[in-house]
């Protein structure tokens, strides 16, 4: 009966541990004399969408439009990286984004005229990156 008690008790443990550290968005740990931050992101691929088929001065306005929102989303700190791929094929970008959840980045982006028009699709999924890395 101890034995199921102490099994018992080491497993909530650890599940409380494991769900714990997967809540957080945030961790440090050092490797030497150097410590790291760790933060969980949200990385988000662009991709085609299904209707493509606008003519070049539409599609030019839907992206004039896809940059504002991306620039208002910057402003807000909210969206810290994004950029189109070259030669990505269905691949059309990515975004990172500096929010708790996928479901607030994908409601973020689901604003986006480009997304509303069905020029892109959206994959997102969480990215642990060391804080305060700069790209140049």
């Amino acid at each position: 009966m101890k034995r199921i008690i102490f099994a018992l008790c080491l497993f909530t443990f650890v599940f409380n541990v494991v769900v714990s550290a997967q809540d957080q968005r945030e961790f440090s740990y050092t490797e030497g004399d150097t410590t790291y931050t760790m933060k969980r992101y949200v990385f988000m691929l662009l991709n085609s969408g299904e209707n493509r088929s606008q003519d070049s001065t539409e599609a030019a306005q839907i992206q004039a439009q896809h940059m504002a929102h991306l620039n208002m989303l910057a402003e807000q700190g909210k969206l810290v990286v994004a950029g189109p791929f070259e030669e990505g094929g269905n691949h059309r970008g990515l975004l990172i984004f500096d929010v708790e959840t996928v479901d607030e980045a994908l409601k973020l982006e689901g604003e986006d005229p480009a997304v509303k028009k069905g020029r892109l699709k959206m994959e997102a999924f969480y990215w642990w990156g060391a804080k305060g890395t700069v790209i140049n």
